[in-house]
């Protein structure tokens, strides 16, 4: 616990209790890395605002082992009812149904209050022995070439080895690092977000309200699932002063569909914004990273913020891990910005056109073709190479009886060798080194070569796939 003006050590400092955070504060403790992370308020994020977790996600947090809490605390995109005069008027669906296969088992993203899968997250990392001090408001910095100093307002210091800034939009410590933000307004007009309890709405459908006539603007009344609540969305004229009381959200939903000011029961959370999207100028800053919030800022459109900024801290997760405990060089962390802020400017663009209507909700999405093809880490040795590339998301499948996300779970790399009686389709043949993250580090017709590879990234324990003698010039025994 951090004590008035007393200086706390640790290897990395997380600062911010959300989404990024917590997943880095898990992968971290079950390295055994030494982490602390700290978060300005009393408490975790109350609200539902990044509720939709996209089918990358969940296979991160099946390899984070807080799937099965994740599907238990949410459910399925309901089917969504447009309403005209207080009557159905016709359906609409938030994304098309998408099949599940062998190598991609989750197929469909769940709806998670956001407040939910923090709290899950929380929990794993407890679980793990890890923990979050709450009422921590880091107010600035200093680094040299050993470690980073954080200030917080209580006159309490803590230093790290190094410091990760999951702090938000509004990062505190990205300010202090001088970091600015590049970006635009997506859309001028103020948005209103509230979860409430109603009555008079069934929980099996999202229910739209269109703008246009005396209704005023657009409204959404989102069923949250595992939860009593809804989800108030509605749109107002740029300039608007958006009430957030509770006669206030009753005003607006009174005015936009058939239902009454009493049958909204209760305000839970609510809060106002203008969508905006914006990246940070660099990811980077001597010892100091920005995960999530504070390296972009998404539109909500498509759900592609919270998504983004859990990937971020698993793709820094494995990489602190091996220059904090493996020894690898810290040049390592230097792939986290080459890899990480090409994706975030790609998801910007695509929340921001499904925001204006200009893309469907669809494949791009559900994130699982993103990838690392020309990251300084990438290996891609084969003349001709397979469906599966290095640098691509590795799909799940199964080898001699084996499912591979079952080996892929957990802390390590991960070898793969293929032959063509036993290449998973999504595969091919060839020898294939899995990072840490899910992604193909390394990929061959044969070993040569992969054993300088694996020394320059810490993957000379990599596990093996399946269980059988290695070809020559593979790496040492599997491990159990």
């Amino acid at each position: 616990m951090i004590e008035h003006r007393t200086t706390a050590h640790t290897d990395v400092l997380i600062v911010g209790a959300g989404p990024s955070g917590l997943t880095l504060g898990i992968d971290l403790a079950r390295r055994g890395v030494d982490a602390l992370v700290v978060e300005r308020g009393d408490g975790l994020f109350p609200g539902s605002r990044g509720k939709g977790i996209q089918p990358r996600t969940l296979e991160v947090f099946d390899d984070l082992g807080v799937l099965d809490a994740v599907r238990a605390a949410g459910g399925a995109y309901p089917v969504g009812v447009i309403w005209r005069n207080g009557e159905r008027a016709g359906e609409h669906r938030m994304f098309d149904p998408v099949e599940a296969t062998e190598d991609s088992p989750y197929a469909e993203g769940l709806m998670v209050p956001q407040s939910r899968t923090q709290r899950i997250l929380l929990e794993r990392l407890e679980e793990l022995g890890g923990r979050v001090a709450f009422g921590r408001e880091a107010v600035g910095l200093d680094q040299d070439e050993d470690g980073v100093t954080v200030r917080f307002a209580s006159g309490a210091e803590v230093r790290a080895r190094y410091v990760v800034a999951a702090d938000g939009g509004r990062s505190a410590v990205r300010r202090a690092l001088g970091i600015g933000m590049t970006g635009e307004t997506v859309d001028p007009s103020p948005m209103l977000v509230a979860d409430v309890r109603i009555t008079g709405l069934d929980r099996d459908n999202w229910h739209i309200f269109p703008a246009g006539g005396e209704s005023g603007g657009f409204m959404a009344i989102c069923p949250l699932a595992g939860t009593e609540d809804f989800q108030v969305v509605a749109g107002f004229p740029e300039g608007t002063a958006v009430d957030l009381s509770l006669d206030g959200v009753r005003e607006v939903v009174a005015a936009r569909s058939h239902l009454a000011p009493e049958d909204l029961t209760e305000v839970r959370w609510a809060s106002d914004f203008r969508p905006r999207a914006a990246l940070a100028d660099r990811f980077r800053e001597g010892r100091v990273l920005l995960a999530g919030d504070a390296a972009h800022i998404h539109s909500p459109a498509g759900g592609q913020g919270l998504n983004t900024s859990v990937q971020d801290a698993y793709n820094l997760g494995w990489k602190l891990g091996a220059v904090l405990r493996d020894g690898v060089p810290g040049s390592l962390l230097s792939t986290y910005e080459e890899e990480r802020r090409p994706v975030a400017t790609g998801m910007l663009a695509l929340s921001t056109s499904v925001h204006r209507g200009e893309t469907r909700r669809g494949g791009a999405t559900r994130q699982l073709g993103l990838g690392y093809r020309t990251s300084s880490l990438t290996e891609e040795t084969r003349r001709l190479p397979g469906p599966v590339r290095a640098g691509d998301h590795a799909p799940d499948g199964t080898v001699d009886g084996t499912r591979l996300f079952d080996t892929f779970r957990g802390p390590h790399w991960s070898l793969l060798t293929t032959s063509a009686d036993t290449a998973p389709e999504a595969y091919g043949a060839g020898v294939f080194l899995i990072r840490p993250d899910g992604y193909v580090g390394w990929a061959g017709e044969t070993a040569d070569g992969l054993e300088e590879y694996a020394r320059r990234v810490g993957a000379e324990n990599a596990h093996r796939i399946p269980r059988r003698p290695a070809p020559s010039g593979c790496l040492g025994p599997p491990s159990e």
